[in-house]
């Protein structure tokens, strides 16, 4: 996990977005992910309003390599590669939206309620975290996976984000514990606000960036532990994923039968897609820790 200092109360909000902003556009690794970030998102949205078949439809010859008509080929069984291709972004942008989503929000809840109250209610919460946190996730994923009659992409999601939340509670609350102190906090307390006014209006948009980044990261394992469920045959039991199009080209033989357009794709994209979250996450470290910032 890659931290960054929190906005104190001497800088102005304004100009320090401006600084952002200036030092963003010229870090290149921040670009390159976002580039790649864009590409696919696009691809996830625009791609299937194009196809008028379905991606587990019979619409072609078995087996057909990339053509002109069939951009990545087709299966063994004459399913269009590229309609499961694009249908699967779309699963893994919503599995990572919603899984890396609620685990921001859990981790946010319980960090910045620790970090902030102290004493009883932070030992209790962080014991809660501590407990969570040595539980073998995935072991409980594929239990909880595989005793399930029905699996959909929100049901996934719900158990990624309940179970990856921990780490980011524990960076959220010591980063509150630094700001708890400073003296707009002790302000408002003063002023009689109330505590998750305080929070809200106070603590968290001076540490916004820091959280902008831990919801990257959460992003990236949630697309990364989904697609690990998917390719193990634990995956949504309706639809597409690229981890369920890797599933499927390793049950059918697809490298046996050099039939590389229907396993390089997903895989592509998985790493593609986790790989420039993951850069873009190094370079947003850069923008807001000047000790990192490249001239």
């Amino acid at each position: 996990m890659t931290t960054t200092h929190a906005v104190t109360e001497e800088t102005p909000a304004p100009a320090v977005r401006r600084e952002a902003l200036h030092f963003a556009l010229r870090n290149g690794k921040l670009v390159a992910g976002l580039v790649v970030v864009v590409v696919f998102l696009a691809a996830a949205v625009v791609g299937p309003m194009t196809i008028s078949y379905g991606p587990n439809d019979y619409v072609g010859p078995a087996m057909a390599s990339p053509s002109g008509e069939y951009w990545f080929g087709t299966t063994t069984f004459g399913q269009d590669v590229f309609a499961q291709f694009v249908y699967g972004l779309r699963s893994t942008f919503l599995v990572g939206v919603l899984g890396g989503g609620l685990a921001a929000l859990i981790g946010m809840a319980v960090g910045f309620t620790a970090g902030y109250r102290g004493g009883l209610v932070d030992e209790v919460l962080n014991m809660l975290t501590n407990i969570v946190l040595v539980l073998p996730a995935l072991v409980v994923l594929l239990v909880a996976n595989a005793y399930l009659g029905v699996r959909s992409i929100g049901v996934q999601a719900l158990f990624i984000g309940l179970t990856s939340w921990p780490w980011a509670a524990r960076a959220i609350r010591a980063q509150t514990f630094s700001l708890r102190s400073r003296d707009f906090v002790d302000l408002a307390r003063l002023s009689g606000v109330r505590t998750p006014r305080i929070i809200v209006r106070e603590i968290a948009p001076n540490m916004s960036s820091y959280l902008f980044m831990t919801f990257i990261l959460l992003f990236g394992g949630a697309v990364l532990v989904a697609a690990s469920l998917d390719f193990i045959g634990l995956g949504p039991t309706q639809g597409v994923s690229l981890g369920l199009m890797l599933n499927n080209a390793a049950r059918w033989s697809a490298l046996q039968l050099g039939m590389w357009w229907w396993f390089v794709p997903p895989g592509a994209g998985i790493t593609a897609v986790v790989g420039a979250l993951y850069v873009m996450n190094v370079g947003l470290d850069e923008v807001f820790n000047p000790k990192l910032r490249e001239m």
